[in-house]
């Protein structure tokens, strides 16, 4: 498995490896799953017109997850990390979110913060391990990215969390 940024290429692949993981969700959930997690993901095209960046895992010559970071008022953001369910559970998620924290860190970024649910074992407990910590009172952008996503619906399944953690120096 390489981790590298993504290629014009690649962009076109983003999309279905966002939306495989919308099974488990729906698992997790049960029926009464909001239809957001189940809406079709952004193109690749859509995510490279954000200022940031992309680094996808690549198996082969396929890619089989991606890391997303936008940039949020001088802010590195998290915005999507996706891995293909048949590749999951062999450390690519971690390997991307560590690999997204150095590219950030090394564009000058301080920190990182994301938004998840509390209590998804593959979100809040996941990025807990990673060093990933609650935002406990949310200003600026991170409460415009909390708010976006009470507005997409995203909380009607669980309770979502900004989360957050300094960039080692």
């Amino acid at each position: 498995m390489t981790i590298r940024p993504g290629r014009p290429s690649d962009l076109r692949h983003l999309a279905a490896v966002e939306d495989a993981g919308g099974p488990m969700f729906s698992d997790h959930f049960g029926p009464d799953l909001a239809p957001v997690l189940l809406s079709p993901a952004p193109s690749g095209l859509d995510r490279d017109l954000e200022p940031g960046f992309i680094l996808v895992a690549v198996v082969g010559e396929r890619v089989v997850g991606f890391a997303h970071v936008t940039d949020h008022e001088g802010h590195a953001h998290l915005e999507q990390l996706s891995v293909l369910p048949e590749h999951g559970r062999r450390g690519i998620g971690s390997a991307l979110v560590r690999a997204a924290m150095e590219e950030a860190r090394w564009s000058g970024y301080a920190d990182m913060s994301l938004c998840t649910y509390r209590d998804v074992p593959w979100n809040g407990p996941f990025y807990a391990r990673l060093g990933f910590v609650e935002v406990g009172h949310l200003a600026g952008y991170r409460q415009r990215l909390h708010d976006h996503e009470i507005a997409l619906g995203l909380d009607a399944d669980g309770v979502r969390v900004v989360m957050s953690r300094p960039l080692d120096r």
